[in-house]
């Protein structure tokens, strides 16, 4: 990794306009992440631009005031990627995350950056810097900037950076959580980041209506295969008649696996054209081999698919059927 980050200097030191991406409907790491490093370029005197595809979920905007995040517009945004020297991606491995900036993306002449921790990479970028065992894409956005400098956190870079890790570490509950995390945590609570209004922020901020998802989902739920195996189902009238929309059910699937006993959850989530499913496992059991049968991926115990063509029951019944196979 240090010879990554050796080469990602020489590219931030010779180079002048940024553009910063992550994955379709981001998450706090992509987020957090992306917000760190733009605020680390722009206090060297870069010119940076976050760009996602996906608009920002309204428990992680309260980031807009760490550091402008725009929704990305062909029209607004072809000519700043088209014509960026740097283009990084951030907590995803493979530019079919962010489907529509995809082909400008690939088309620019850019230093094309990857920064992740994910398993199974597609080759779309000049340098990758990516360590499938750190809990965070923001834990290597950490380590990179202490790196680059050691004086580089600053309180808002801090308070983006605990938002990427404990959220993506379940609020450091999750395997991959270690000595080394909670080392960097602490340093970031020195530079000012407040774990009470982060987690209030994100988690204790949301609409009644996001509760009464909730309760939808909750009350699908089922329990099978000798109550190894939880699954909960949404229907598209859940989000019209709740008035919410497929961001409010980041995290449900935890409540799945709550139960005792239940080594496997699985959460089915039905799209205008298509089928979301979100994949959760406890210890050994590799549920993103389970994803990868779908065509999705994801971590050891965390992962996620988009399945189309196919129907809700389906989608349903064969996933849960091949779950068996992995218990």
């Amino acid at each position: 990794m240090r010879q990554s980050f050796e080469s990602c200097k020489e590219i931030f030191k010779s180079k002048t306009t940024f553009v910063l991406t992550t994955h379709i409907n981001p998450d706090g790491d992509g987020l957090g992440s992306e917000v760190a490093l733009a605020l680390y370029l722009t206090g060297r005197g870069k010119s940076v631009a976050i760009i996602n595809q996906s608009e920002t979920p309204a428990y992680y905007k309260f980031m807009h005031a760490l550091f402008p995040i725009a929704t990305f517009s062909t029209a607004k945004h072809g000519t700043v990627i088209k014509d960026a020297e740097v283009i990084v991606a951030l907590d995803t491995n493979s530019a079919a995350r962010f489907p529509a900036m995809k082909e400008l993306v690939m088309e620019s002449r850019a230093n094309k950056i990857c920064i992740d921790h994910h398993l199974d990479r597609e080759e779309f970028a000049d340098l990758y810097l990516i360590d499938e065992k750190a809990p965070a894409t923001g834990e290597i956005i950490y380590n990179l900037l202490r790196f680059l400098d050691g004086g580089a956190i600053t309180k808002p870079i801090a308070e983006a950076l605990y938002a990427a890790i404990m959220t993506d570490t379940g609020s450091f509950r999750f395997p991959k959580t270690d000595v080394e995390t909670h080392r960097i945590i602490a340093d970031l609570l020195l530079h000012g980041a407040d774990p009470t209004e982060i987690y209030q922020k994100i988690f204790e901020e949301g609409p009644v209506s996001k509760l009464k998802l909730l309760g939808r989902a909750l009350s699908s739920l089922s329990v099978v295969h000798g109550g190894r195996v939880a699954t909960m189902v949404l229907l598209r009238k859940d989000f019209s008649e709740t008035q919410t929309a497929e961001e409010d059910t980041d995290n449900m699937i935890n409540h799945a696996m709550s139960i005792g006993g239940v080594r496997v959850g699985l959460m089915f989530i039905e799209l205008e054209n298509g089928v979301k499913v979100s994949f959760r496992s406890k210890g050994d059991i590799a549920i993103n081999a389970l994803a990868k049968e779908f065509g999705g991926n994801g971590h050891k115990n965390a992962a996620g698919a988009r399945i189309y063509g196919s129907t809700l029951p389906d989608v349903v019944i064969r996933v849960t059927e091949r779950a068996v196979a992995y218990l």
